[in-house]
């Protein structure tokens, strides 16, 4: 197989290059549902109080191996975040019998176990790994691709991917893209930030909205559909940098592999 260096561009919305196209179309896609599903919420499993601040939504629907795969506590969730205090998904996922991994450069320690399910890593999942000149100078410089981190740790598969990585989503999801890890993923479910192009993405706006939908539709390529979007009114109503389009600067998508059953 052929190292793909490049994510396969979307063609333009409009004739001529134009951010209301861009942006219309763009938004319009990142707003609509492509498959349904009924279960969502993990207080449809038994006993299971709706904490959550925000909608981490998961797919529980029969048809899809998650649900089996909790029941049969064979679940793994990794979870990439920044400091962020807000567990209770990783909590509520681990009580239910998953195998819990979070990744966040803040946390004390270089490995954390905490109850039996979950594991705190003081790792930063990017889409490079360090240069180990660098690396080597740095003394905290963890930074690991997540190809990197699911060799190393042995695993094959994740059936949840969560992410909270503030802009840098974009360009992990490229790498997870280009090196067909998102392919060991059953459902991803990924705060997008768009009040700015994102960390390493550059371009004029019309054409950093065209690369955003692009990756998108990658994912669609690869069998990932839509099952949930949420925009956020609680984070300022900013595109580009801009009060433009009616949208908000953050939504939280989740998308299931529909080739995992």
């Amino acid at each position: 197989q052929t190292v793909r260096w490049h994510i396969e561009l979307q063609p333009w919305a409009s004739p001529t290059p134009s951010l209301n196209y861009e942006a219309s179309r763009f938004l319009k896609y990142i707003s609509t549902s492509q498959i349904s599903c009924e279960h969502m919420n993990l207080n449809s499993l038994k006993g299971y109080p709706e904490t959550t601040k925000k909608p981490w939504s998961v797919c529980l629907d029969e048809r899809f191996s998650l649900i089996h795969r909790i029941r049969s506590k064979e679940c793994r969730l990794y979870s990439l975040g920044l400091g962020n205090d807000d567990n209770q998904f990783e909590l509520s996922m681990a009580n239910s019998g998953c195998e819990v991994h979070r990744f966040d450069p803040s946390i004390k320690s270089a490995h954390i176990q905490q109850g039996r399910h979950l594991w705190h890593h003081r790792l930063s999942i990017d889409w490079r790994d360090p240069n180990p000149a660098i690396a080597a100078h740095k003394l905290h410089s963890n930074t690991k691709k997540l190809g990197t981190v699911l060799n190393e740790f042995g695993h094959q598969k994740i059936d949840v991917l969560k992410a909270d990585v503030e802009s840098a989503e974009w360009k992990i999801l490229e790498n997870l893209i280009l090196e067909d890890v998102v392919e060991q993923i059953g459902q991803l479910v990924f705060e997008v930030h768009i009040h700015w192009p994102g960390f390493e993405v550059s371009g004029n706006d019309s054409t950093v909205v065209r690369y955003w939908y692009s990756l998108l539709r990658e994912l669609e390529l690869k069998d990932f559909r839509l099952f949930h979007t949420y925009k956020d009114l609680s984070k300022p109503q900013m595109f580009l940098k801009k009060e433009a389009f009616n949208a908000s600067s953050c939504y939280t998508l989740s998308w299931v592999n529909t080739r995992w059953k």
